[in-house]
């Protein structure tokens, strides 16, 4: 990228790098070198807010007197960012993050686009994997998870398990009656599409644009509610 500034970079547990730069007002954050998402390109990580909490608008008759919602990967903020506009409020938004460093840039860098969204009092970021912030009799009426591109493309090995028969089994204990689940993927995925459904699951698939007014729509959102 040419008048690129590198900002800040960080090591994953796995010793790939995390690197945050800022190109022409927009900042873009990269994993080994490829772009994993910016400033500019924010359309499906809206929508899979859009998508996973249409049961808690504020206002909304199904709306739980207390929604409860989990979203794994913390990213630039933008889905956090849409929940807190969507569900109103008394609400709680638990965040996983596995690395500091991104919390940390979203408190600062990040700050600008996105507004103090980690300061909102509805908002609990926790610094974890997301795997380790299920069970234990916490339960969500929505779990939004953008973490991973596909199962056939990993970001890092680690998450090979997001597509497991275990944590699909702990998706279900940990979602409310009524509740929903929803993954962002980079581009369409029958082998996600197996594993939610093999857990008894009713799946919906949603093209996504990378912005709003693209013609292309290979990001996908996969919407799934336990079967009745």
């Amino acid at each position: 990228m040419n008048n690129c500034i590198e900002l800040d970079k960080a090591s994953l547990p796995d010793g790939s790098l995390l690197a945050l730069y800022q190109h022409d007002g927009e900042f873009v954050l990269e994993y080994n070198g490829l772009e994993l998402m910016s400033t500019d390109l924010t359309w499906s990580e809206q929508m899979l807010a859009n998508l996973g909490c249409v049961d808690l608008l504020e206002g909304a008759p199904t709306r739980p007197e207390h929604p409860r919602v989990l979203i794994g990967g913390l990213g630039m903020g933008f889905t956090l960012k849409r929940v807190l506009e969507l569900i109103g409020s008394p609400a709680t938004v638990d965040v996983a993050e596995l690395m500091s460093q991104v919390i940390e840039w979203n408190r600062t860098y990040l700050v600008e686009h996105n507004g103090p969204l980690l300061d909102d009092p509805r908002t609990n970021v926790i610094l974890a994997d997301l795997f380790d912030c299920l069970g234990e009799g916490h339960t969500y009426d929505a779990i939004l998870i953008d973490i991973d591109d596909t199962p056939d493309a990993l970001i890092t090995e680690d998450n090979g398990k997001l597509y497991t028969p275990s944590f699909m089994s702990l998706l279900r204990e940990s979602l409310n009656p009524g509740g929903c689940l929803a993954y962002w993927m980079a581009v369409p995925s029958p082998k996600l599409e197996m594993a939610i459904k093999k857990a008894g699951f009713d799946l919906t698939e949603h093209p996504a644009k990378p912005h709003q007014h693209s013609d292309e729509t290979w990001h996908r959102i996969y919407v799934a509610r336990l079967s009745s």
